[in-house]
């Protein structure tokens, strides 16, 4: 064990100290939470700036719907499938090198994918970037707070919060701003110059890990369960319609998910050292808040999917203005997010229910009011608007709630669990939207897999079916939210 420590100090050690300058100024912890939101607004500037140009990406690459689908869900599920195992990592190695590593690579990939030349490489660059921005995501929290003093973590909290608000709304518009000047590279390499930034001053800024986990020991085998279960499970959603139910890929892919899955839970409750606490889904109200978690967040890239191809494809929008309307929904949440937290105190139950009842009958009103005519744009607008208050509403309080749920003790595991929840939840919600969309659209003009060549009210009518999709994930949210805890969480392992 002292030979494992010494290892792990002398890793941590290679990290660069801060610099004495800066640290003089006395200023170094705030550009410390400037840096976290850096990172978190440029992660979600990539994640919603992606979903508006997709329609551009199927048409210059000829592409399948489900294939084009890839480059979303590619990026997300390597960020959920990789996140706790650098979470891990970096409580033993330390966190300054691994963060610092990850703006550096999440730029690399980025500037990569503009130059893909065609869709396969597009994926793979994007599944890389995936896992570069899960090095940020996996450490940008908890350096956050260890460089803020108590008093001052709520504000740093909220800062990084609004960080990332801010950059799910700002995505939508710069990406139709950039396809309709540029073109689809330049999605990608907006971000560029924020993670070169992100990591130079991190470099000066960032303290190194003094505090490493005191148990060395890695599991690699529940890593080695995850990975692939994940990625089958995905790979199942996403290509059901174009493989077919019955097919033997598909029928593979669903039993190698099942047997992976249940093996991981089989290792986790047994392993001394687990990648994921499995302890902490003993308490109802966690369960159900991570669940309400994953299915909120495919509510919302769910929504994102469909409307930038009934936009694009439906509307005959251009890139600048079907990005305006697509970033109603972000700004709509915005808004409403910072009274959503004393609202729940005082009404909780009515909330939970409420605030999924107006996704619900949001996404209702678009299913019959998308027609395509200029005069359903203005009901369209208000009712996307109604969809992102009733997220607006949920999200914050239901993070609260499922953390508070969990024991101080195991708080940084449920914040992990909370954001793999989040980025596979995002998806999920794009792989079922793509194969659902992708299946109507094939029942009505015969034309498989593709929105090009399809008539508008065919698409718009798919548009309206994926529409129910989200009413029943809305109900199924509210669901999940409503458990009550029986009890605190009692943490065991078999």
């Amino acid at each position: 064990m002292p030979e494992a420590q010494d290892k792990r100090a002398s890793f941590s050690s290679q990290a660069p100290a801060p610099s004495r300058s800066i640290s003089r100024l006395g200023v170094s912890s705030w550009l410390v939470v400037c840096i976290t939101c850096l990172g978190a607004f440029a992660g979600q500037v990539d994640a919603s700036i992606v979903q508006l140009g997709l329609p551009d990406l199927e048409q210059a690459f000829d592409a399948l719907l489900d294939q084009v689908s890839w480059v979303a869900v590619g990026y997300s599920l390597a960020f959920a499938a990789v996140l706790p195992v650098y979470a891990r990592l970096a409580e033993i190695a330390g966190r300054k090198l691994m963060y610092l590593l990850g703006f550096a690579l999440f730029g690399l990939f980025s500037a990569l994918c503009g130059l893909a030349p065609n869709l396969p490489w597009l994926i793979a660059f994007r599944v890389l970037q995936g896992m570069s921005g899960a090095l940020l995501g996996a450490n940008s929290i908890v350096i956050l707070v260890a460089a803020t003093d108590p008093a001052q973590r709520g504000r740093a909290m909220g800062l990084f919060a609004s960080a990332q608000a801010i950059g799910v709304s700002t995505g939508p518009a710069l990406g139709g701003l950039l396809l309709s000047n540029l073109s689809w590279h330049w999605i990608f390499w907006v971000t560029v110059p924020f993670a070169a930034l992100g990591a130079a001053l991190g470099w000066v800024t960032v303290p190194v890990s003094t505090r490493l986990s005191k148990e060395a020991a890695f599991d690699w085998w529940g890593a080695l369960l995850l990975i692939p279960a994940l990625s089958a499970l995905m790979t199942m959603l996403t290509e059901l319609n174009a493989w077919g139910p019955l097919s033997p890929a598909l029928l593979i892919c669903a039993t190698s998910a099942l047997v992976l899955l249940a093996g991981f839970v089989w290792w986790e409750s047994r392993a001394p050292t687990p990648l994921v606490d499995l302890g902490l889904f003993q308490s109802r109200a966690f369960t159900g808040g991570t669940v309400a978690t994953l299915l909120s967040y495919a509510m919302l890239y769910g929504m994102f999917f469909t409307m930038s191809f009934a936009l694009v494809r439906g509307y005959h929008d251009a890139p600048l203005s079907a990005g305006l309307r697509l970033a109603i929904i972000p700004v709509a949440l915005g808004l409403v997010a910072p009274f959503s937290g004393s609202l729940s105190a005082k009404w909780p139950r009515l909330v939970t229910k409420g605030s999924m009842g107006l996704c619900a009958a949001a996404a209702a009103g678009l299913s019959q009011t998308l027609t395509g005519s200029p005069s359903s744009e203005p009901a369209m607008m208000m009712l996307l608007a109604l969809f992102g208050v009733g997220l607006g509403l949920f999200i914050a309080p239901n993070n609260s709630a499922t953390l508070a749920a969990a024991p101080a003790e195991h708080a940084g595991q449920a914040g992990g669990l909370l954001n793999l929840m989040r980025a596979f939840g995002t998806a999920t919600g794009v792989a079922t939207a793509s194969t659902l969309l992708a299946w109507r659209l094939e029942l009505a003009s015969d034309v498989h897999g593709r929105t090009i060549g399809v008539s508008e009210q065919a698409l718009l009518s798919a548009t309206s079916d994926v529409m129910i999709l989200l009413i029943a994930i809305a109900a199924a949210t509210a669901l999940a939210a409503s458990f009550e805890d029986q009890g605190r969480p009692r943490i065991q392992r078999a």
